[in-house]
């Protein structure tokens, strides 16, 4: 039986907004833990004075919960369970699911004695229309498939057969979701998995949302997206790439795709940043996937793909430690990789397969030396002979042992 691997991380935030007078949320792509996590939370409440009776958790996939597809039926059905003069958790997980939900939401949350808790799986949800729903009372965490360290938390036994680039290897290839962990090697089981977790992204999140009828063409910009992961891309480039294969789709169309795979939490955009002026830019976003292996399943992967995997791998890692994630832009139409701005830091990154090569080390390093500021810079390369360097304040790590950090 697979145990359930501790995500700190997200465990702390939510000990952290405890018994607040605020909603909190929690936000992701399908199946990447967030009714673990809830689990998670609960045990902890329960071991730390809580009782059962103090937890109410409704999952609304549940189908014995369909007849609470309502606000007023919901909000009828938790009332008489609240007690009174003392603390009530309450668990709405899937909430989507439940018309006109906020309706039962804001009751609840003007009682004192109610701590909220909601998920959902998508971001049409999540994000602008939760926004409006709930404008101004919620706080969100946002979580994200397993990290490299948990992932290898969770391999339980198997963690000790195996080097720590063969664990490395795993992850890239059966990818990050935690169900992953059940298969332990099954490579086909993995993949049968993370195809059911697309065909339901697709047709439930995106397809019946945007109410699309050319499921074909949606599929061919999905997997455009996922093959050009860490290249800068456009709506135009997109429809021209695809009129010139015989797949004729309009720019407004891509584009409206595109907004479905990022709000789906299929893909995450990282648009660019001015180094030199410190600006946003708006123009010429790259993106990348939820999940190497999810990538994998409809991608055909080749050599040249490792410098782009690596760099998705790096980019999910920095969100997950709370970076606000972007491509450097230089002044001379350079690139860095990332630019990592959190409250409290601030740092460059730039992601190579390798660079024990004389011209590819000089290449990687060039960027970062014509920044003039003094902020953090880190090369983050395969390499384990030389894995390590100081190249005038700029640092060489492994990627590998990076990600294993605490």
């Amino acid at each position: 039986m697979q145990s359930i691997i501790e995500r700190k991380e997200y465990l702390d935030w939510l000990i952290r907004w405890k018994e607040k007078q605020i909603i909190k949320v929690v936000s992701g792509a399908r199946r990447c833990g967030k009714s673990t996590m809830f689990d998670i939370f609960c045990n902890y409440l329960l071991e730390n004075g809580v009782e059962q009776s103090q937890i109410i958790m409704l999952n609304f996939e549940d189908i014995d919960l369909e007849h609470l597809s309502n606000y007023r039926l919901l909000y009828d059905y938790i009332k008489p369970m609240l007690l009174p003069g003392r603390m009530n958790y309450i668990f709405l997980d899937e909430i989507q699911h439940v018309e006109q939900f906020e309706k039962a939401v804001d009751s609840l949350f003007l009682k004192e004695n109610c701590d909220i808790y909601i998920t959902g799986s998508n971001a049409y949800f999540m994000s602008g229309e939760l926004a409006t729903l709930l404008s101004g009372r919620y706080v969100e965490l946002k979580m994200l498939p397993l990290s490299f360290r948990e992932f290898c938390s969770g391999l339980g036994a198997n963690q000790y057969k195996l080097s720590k680039n063969e664990k490395f290897n795993l992850y890239v290839e059966n990818g990050s979701f935690p169900y992953i962990l059940k298969y332990g090697h099954g490579k086909k089981e993995a993949r049968e998995y993370l195809r059911d977790i697309y065909n339901t992204v697709l047709l439930n999140d995106i397809v019946a949302r945007l109410k699309i009828k050319d499921v074909n063409m949606l599929e061919n910009v999905t997997r455009f997206m996922l093959h050009n992961i860490g290249n800068k891309v456009s709506p135009t480039k997109i429809a021209n790439t695809l009129k010139s294969e015989g797949k004729g789709v309009d720019q407004k169309t891509v584009d409206r795709y595109i907004r479905g795979l990022t709000d789906s939490l299929m893909l995450y955009e990282a648009t660019r940043y001015n180094i030199k002026g410190k600006q946003f830019l708006t123009t010429q976003s790259k993106y990348y996937a939820v999940d190497v292996g999810l990538r994998n399943v409809l991608v055909r992967g080749k050599e040249s793909d490792v410098g782009h995997i690596l760099e998705n791998i790096v980019f999910l890692e920095l969100r997950r430690r709370g970076y606000e994630v972007y491509v450097g832009q230089l002044v001379d139409g350079g690139e860095v990789d990332f630019v990592a701005i959190s409250p409290d830091d601030f740092a460059y990154y730039q992601v190579a397969a390798t660079t024990l090569e004389e011209e590819t080390l000089k290449r990687e390093l060039a960027p970062f030396k014509k920044i003039a500021d003094n902020y953090p810079k880190y090369l983050l390369t395969l390499d384990e002979p030389f894995g390590t360097a100081d190249y005038d304040g700029i640092q060489k790590r492994n990627v590998v042992d990076w990600l294993l950090e605490e």
